[in-house]
């Protein structure tokens, strides 16, 4: 098991508008009810996504964008690093040192965490 280390950034905040369009998709690839946002992590090096992950194709709900879901923990809670296939080539809104995390619960809220804190996330 690896672990990233990142500090915290604000994020685009558009994981909710496609959570609701996509919320039974993400409910059926990762066995839980994602909170309508994600928490962003700034590391200190830029991450590429292991060989196995579990996909949201575009196809699969007629959309433009596919996701890579790679399970981990943060928190000790179960967790998905999200990532669109755009930002993974590096042609994205966010640059490869930027992560997402989606879970169940609102991160910023249950751990008080604020821009600039560490977050470690078990991949």
């Amino acid at each position: 098991m690896s672990v990233l280390k990142g500090v915290v950034v604000s994020g685009m905040g558009n994981f909710s508008y496609w959570l609701e369009k996509l919320e039974s998709f993400y409910t059926q690839k990762t066995g839980l009810r994602l909170f309508p946002g994600t928490l962003n992590l700034k590391l200190e090096q830029a991450y590429s996504l292991p060989a196995q992950t579990i996909r949201l194709e575009k196809e699969e709900y007629g959309g433009t964008v596919s996701v890579s879901m790679v399970p981990c923990r943060v928190f000790d809670r179960p967790a998905f690093l999200l990532r669109t296939d755009a930002n993974e080539a590096g042609a994205g809104h966010h640059p490869k040192n930027i992560i997402e995390i989606a879970t169940d619960i609102k991160l910023r809220e249950a751990y008080q965490l604020r821009d600039g804190d560490e977050v470690e996330v078990h991949i």
